[in-house]
């Protein structure tokens, strides 16, 4: 095969990853926002993207009476990337399917921690970021 061959391949593959790789860092910097926020109201973060066998949980946390369990959806939008963005809240992709699964998540690490006597909620953080940079994190519902 000729050299030209490998290299239109290697642009492809780049290119295909590409978008994976900034989602992550768009996801990767929303979680850190949200988590920045939950700290703030006095929650405190004992997990990140835990993986369970029900799923995966963005944030587990301690709510501020240090009694319920928090898990913790965060979904991230940059603004300006089109007119669908804009145009929706980051927390309307979480699905009735999404909230069976973070509900059954919470249980799951309810019941493998011990934690059965405590109650137990689902939050959902919504993150914007702006096309300047600026972040902005906010607890849109409990489900």
């Amino acid at each position: 095969m000729p050299a030209s061959f490998w290299s239109r391949l290697l642009r492809r593959v780049r290119r295909a990853l590409a978008p994976a790789a900034r989602d992550r860092a768009v996801g990767n910097r929303g979680e850190a926002a949200a988590a920045d926020l939950l700290r703030a109201r006095g929650y405190r973060i004992i997990a990140r993207n835990a993986v369970t066998p029900r799923g995966e949980a963005d944030l587990v946390a301690w709510a501020p009476d240090g009694r319920t369990l928090v898990v913790v959806e965060v979904k991230t939008r940059v603004r300006g990337a089109n007119a669908r963005s804009d145009a929706t809240p980051p927390e309307a992709n979480v699905t009735r399917a999404k909230r069976r699964r973070l509900h059954a998540i919470a249980t799951h690490l309810a019941r493998s921690n011990g934690w059965t006597d405590r109650p137990r909620r689902v939050d959902v953080v919504g993150v914007e970021i702006d096309p300047d940079g600026s972040v902005r994190a906010r607890v849109t519902e409990r489900v």
